[in-house]
């Protein structure tokens, strides 16, 4: 069994170059332990899924907890899955979604308000629409 962990956190310094430290540091973590996920970020908000052994997770989550470019982190969901979402990605990103909370509805406190299931299908949403993305690149559907 694997382990599907999600997380929601505030950037700390939100930029351009801490989004690529975070990204490149994660990808090279993630590889080496067999963790694979997506990050949605945007200024006010990181919204991200992990999954793989539930050790591994365990230790990627509690690294990115410590890490002082992320403040408020809160887990929301943490559950046993049989399948990866994201079999082919160390770590995707993507910048929050039109149909994803506004900075207002985060700030009232949507994330925290949110059900788990709710939660997931964010993630399996942008699944989706990359799956049917390298099926339209590829030139079959």
């Amino acid at each position: 069994m694997l382990l599907q962990l999600i997380y929601a956190s505030r950037p700390f310094g939100f930029d351009g170059l801490s989004l690529d430290g975070i990204l490149v540091s994660a990808r090279l973590n993630n590889m080496r332990d067999g963790i694979t996920g997506a990050l949605i970020c945007r200024e006010d908000l990181y919204l991200q899924l992990l999954e793989g052994l539930p050790k591994a997770v365990a230790a990627a989550f509690a690294r990115i907890a410590r890490d002082d470019r992320h403040t408020e982190v809160v887990k929301l969901v943490s559950r046993s899955v049989e399948s990866r979402l994201f079999p082919e990605w160390a770590m995707r990103d993507d910048p929050a979604r039109s149909w994803m909370w506004t900075q207002e509805q985060v700030k009232a406190g949507a994330v925290a308000k949110a059900s788990a299931d709710e939660i997931e299908t964010i993630f399996v949403r942008l699944a989706k629409e990359l799956r049917q993305g390298e099926l339209v690149a590829s030139g079959s559907q």
